[in-house]
């Protein structure tokens, strides 16, 4: 069975940072999409960056600059380090994982979920 757990989720202030962590189990393969979505507050899900093992990783444009995505497959890790973050990037976020190696921005393409991790910025 596989099993995505997040953390790293807090509240801070404008300006501040926070890492999420996800940490995967239940499957072997690390030619997998690992991507990050959120959900905030009256809004549908949304993808914030995606990883593909030997490619470059994909950024939604409103955290494209602040947002790094990075994973280690050796531990089935997948990290997301915030920086300057800002109230409109508060929300749930998510880890999820695709059967594929392509990456797509589509939730309905994840085949596995984490349980989410609340980010909250306050201004």
């Amino acid at each position: 069975q596989v099993q995505l757990v997040e953390s790293g989720g807090d509240s801070v202030q404008a300006g501040g940072s926070l890492r999420l962590s996800c940490v995967a189990s239940g499957y072997s393969s690390s030619n997998y999409c690992m991507a990050w979505f959120r959900q905030r507050p009256g809004k549908e899900r949304e993808g914030v960056a995606t990883s593909r093992i030997w490619n470059s990783p994909q950024y939604s444009d409103p955290v494209k600059g602040r947002f790094t995505i990075s994973r280690d497959d050796d531990k089935k890790a997948l990290y997301l380090q915030m920086n300057s973050l800002q109230p409109e990037d508060t929300g749930m976020y998510y880890c999820a994982v695709r059967r594929y190696p392509a990456c797509v921005w589509s939730p309905d393409a994840y085949d596995f979920w984490g349980q989410g991790t609340q980010v909250t910025v306050s201004s």
